[in-house]
């Protein structure tokens, strides 16, 4: 008997695993992301991948590179689609500030973990990060498979007890 993957909140576009596999991810913010109307489409046919994206800040502005948003095969012909191309994030200057004192002066990364739905727009959760070593990535791996083997202990004994 198959047992049916899980289903993601029918909002989320697409979610950044890597991230936390590779960071500890602290603060977590939502901005809005400035997409053109066949990136939008893409988007709705979920031909999103946010693996090496990241944030970084030009002229008092925040920008997400390295987020691929495929083109559909029925994109118009007449459009210049730049799948990898920078895309602004729309935040407030406040946030910017507070995002960019953290990078500099603490060491942190901002990283892209999501892409969402939030009504029509569409939305990026954007995290601090600082990097994992490879000791702290094999304990939290360690971590994850004690948790699992106590749940299916605890599982076998309800079912027998």
């Amino acid at each position: 008997m198959a047992t049916k993957p899980k289903k993601q909140n029918d909002n989320t576009i697409a979610r950044n695993k890597r991230a936390s596999h590779d960071y500890f991810l602290e603060e977590k913010i939502e901005a809005g992301l400035e997409l053109t109307g066949w990136e939008v489409k893409s988007c709705r046919a979920g031909k999103v991948q946010l693996t090496d994206s990241y944030v970084f800040f030009k002229n008092g502005e925040a920008w997400l590179l390295g987020t691929q948003i495929t083109p559909l095969n029925t994109a118009s012909t007449h459009f210049v689609t730049e799948p990898k191309r920078y895309r602004k994030l729309l935040m407030k200057r406040k946030e910017i500030d507070h995002l960019v004192g953290a990078v500099d002066q603490k060491g942190y990364t901002a990283l892209c973990i999501g892409i969402y739905w939030k009504g029509h727009l569409v939305k990026a959760q954007i995290a601090l990060g600082k990097g994992k070593q490879d000791h702290d990535k094999r304990d939290a791996i360690k971590d994850r498979e004690w948790q699992r083997q106590k749940q299916r202990v605890l599982r076998s004994t309800l079912k027998t007890g």
